[in-house]
């Protein structure tokens, strides 16, 4: 039913034999068939075919460029700086101040005496990142995230801090008749993902209180530009004054409304411009004779002499 198997002959075993240990022979093999003296295969199996990856490259400690270089914080807010080290063993990470080489961290260890560094170690992304509390001017510059490997490794990161601005349109002074409405609109710049948690706004230093009386409310938009629109509607006397922007994440923005009962802003503008001049005049003539006056008592005193 099947084929018989075809039997080696010990001529065809001998040819065999010879033509694997020419080709042995020919490839630089030290090994022997067991017909001339050679070692068994298992001498060559045993030694490591890939001992060049004793001590391969891609298992050395790198850092991920992906983790961005320049970081943009508040002043006054924390700043985070980050890296991203694979395969670091049993290798340290350290953070270093660049400007003056001042060791900052090692590991999550706080090794500055201040205390406003901390490095937190986020092992699902192999992610160090160094915060620093309450930042400030002076902390501006680059921060290396170091390994200490040998020579050391360093990931160079920059980080700029901005003072966010708030600024209200129209000002500094706001001129609406009596009964119309008064729409104050105050914009935040400059505050990198980060819009204001709240924006409270003013009436001379006091709160303005929704519940005071009716037809006033307040309309705030976030984004990279960060609107607050403040409308009083009806407005009368007790509406005039010094009114403030006082945005969670930025310095405090003022203007001046003026309601007027039937008088052209002109002519309002131009009676606070005639007060502020007489004070100023004032003030000048005031100087004026009290420089005179100490001219005269050294004039006297110098006669007396």
């Amino acid at each position: 039913m099947f084929a018989n198997k075809p039997k080696i002959t010990s001529d065809s075993e001998s040819h065999m034999n010879l033509s694997l240990g020419s080709f042995r022979q020919q490839n630089g093999s030290k090994e022997k068939n067991h017909h001339g003296n050679y070692n068994n295969l298992h001498d060559i199996t045993t030694t490591n075919p890939f001992h060049f990856y004793t001590n391969p490259k891609w298992y050395e400690s790198y850092f991920d460029p992906i983790i961005p270089r320049n970081v943009t914080a508040l002043v006054g807010k924390s700043a985070y700086l980050s890296c991203r080290v694979k395969n670091l063993g049993n290798k340290t990470i350290s953070w270093i101040r660049h400007r003056d080489l001042h060791i900052l961290t090692v590991g999550t260890y706080t090794y500055t005496t201040d205390q406003r560094f901390t490095t937190t170690h986020h092992k699902e992304t192999d992610e160090w990142t160094l915060q620093i509390k309450f930042a400030q001017k002076r902390d501006v510059g680059f921060y290396d995230c170091q390994i200490s490997t040998q020579p050391v490794k360093s990931y160079s990161v920059r980080l700029n801090l901005v003072t966010p601005t708030a600024s209200i349109l129209g000002g500094p002074d706001f001129y609406v008749q009596k009964g119309s409405t008064i729409n104050l609109t105050c914009t935040i710049r400059l505050a990198p993902d980060e819009s204001p948690a709240f924006i409270f706004w003013y009436h001379e230093d006091e709160v303005i209180n929704y519940d005071s009386r009716g037809g006033i409310s307040i309309e705030t938009r976030k984004g990279d530009l960060t609107t607050s629109h403040l409308l009083i509607q009806n407005a009368d006397e007790t509406n005039s004054g010094k009114y403030s922007c006082s945005p969670s994440n930025a310095i405090v923005a003022s203007i001046r409304v003026h309601v007027l009962n039937g008088e052209h802003p002109e002519a309002m503008h131009s009676r606070c411009t005639s007060v502020v001049q007489q004070q100023n005049l004032y003030v000048k003539n005031s100087l004026l004779i009290v420089l005179l006056l100490m001219l005269i008592s050294h004039t006297a005193k110098r006669i007396n002499l």
